[in-house]
């Protein structure tokens, strides 16, 4: 008999499993679930009877083996337990003190007046670059420390409108007021031998320079392309034709072109006439 086209039938298909069976299918399927993410021998609930059985101590089960305690462990009972044991723990517990941020203590010192200074303009002569020279001194510095120097943006200070052509240059050294020196806000060349500071522990003498790097290479005005000369009629005062070799030479007897005048001489034309005794 054919059942493969009968309503609901299926050819090959088995009857509906029974409550056991279903069961025991989803406690295999929680097994397995357990025996992926836990760890059995690390589970502080589990524990093994003198009569072979295993009990679960948050819940207080018996087991047969330990597939029926894995099984267990994944159900709403056992989680709902979990929950609520973590919850009691979080309650009792002391409330631990936050962890403290670290406090930068601001150092307290007695301030003396400002340092003595001397600023030096200079320049390369040999590719004009601009340096600045700072000397600063201190004589009553506290002993073992030594003066610091930072740039400061316009806009980090308080004390002028900001004014982004300009930038300072503090100086500090306990116990002396920190000094600071406006200068152009133009980029400094930090290469070794354009930016050096030096402390002279004996003389108590801080010094520091530092130079602008090159906005604008320096070069030189064009000159005349190699060759070409200047007309030596402009400069000698000579002829047109003198002052162009590449002619052949009047022949004998032809009129002589007049001669150009020096510069700043009017020609003969031009010039006013002379003027008459009586």
């Amino acid at each position: 008999m054919d059942f493969q086209h009968r309503a609901g039938g299926k050819t090959g298909s088995g009857g509906v499993a029974s409550a056991s069976e279903s069961n025991r299918d989803r406690r295999e399927r929680l097994r397995q679930l357990a025996l992926e993410t836990i760890d059995i021998n690390k589970d502080p609930y589990f524990m093994k009877n003198h009569l072979g059985s295993y009990e679960c101590k948050l819940c207080l089960t018996l087991h047969n083996n330990e597939g029926s305690y894995l099984a267990h462990t994944q159900g709403k009972k056992h989680q709902s337990n979990l929950a609520r044991r973590a919850a009691k723990e979080a309650k009792e517990a002391p409330a631990q003190p936050a962890p403290e941020k670290v406090k930068v203590e601001v150092k307290k010192f007695v301030k003396i007046g400002r340092p003595g200074y001397k600023v030096t303009k200079q320049r390369d002569p040999e590719i004009g670059q601009q340096s600045l020279l700072f000397q600063i001194d201190y004589p009553e510095i506290a002993e073992g420390i030594g003066p610091r120097h930072r740039f400061m943006s316009a806009y980090e200070q308080r004390i002028e409108p900001p004014d982004r052509r300009w930038q300072y240059l503090l100086f500090a050294a306990e116990p002396y007021e920190t000094i600071s020196f406006k200068v152009p806000s133009r980029e400094i060349d930090k290469a070794e031998t354009r930016f050096w500071t030096h402390w002279n522990r004996e003389t108590k003498q801080f010094f520091l320079q530092f130079h602008f790097k090159m906005e604008k290479a320096l070069v030189a005005p064009p000159g005349p392309p190699v060759g070409v000369k200047h007309p030596p009629s402009l400069i000698t005062g000579l002829g047109p034709r003198d002052a162009m070799p590449g002619l052949p030479p009047l022949p004998p007897g032809a009129p002589v072109p007049p001669q150009m005048p020096p510069p700043g001489v009017l020609p003969l034309h031009l010039r006013p006439p002379l003027p008459t005794d009586g």
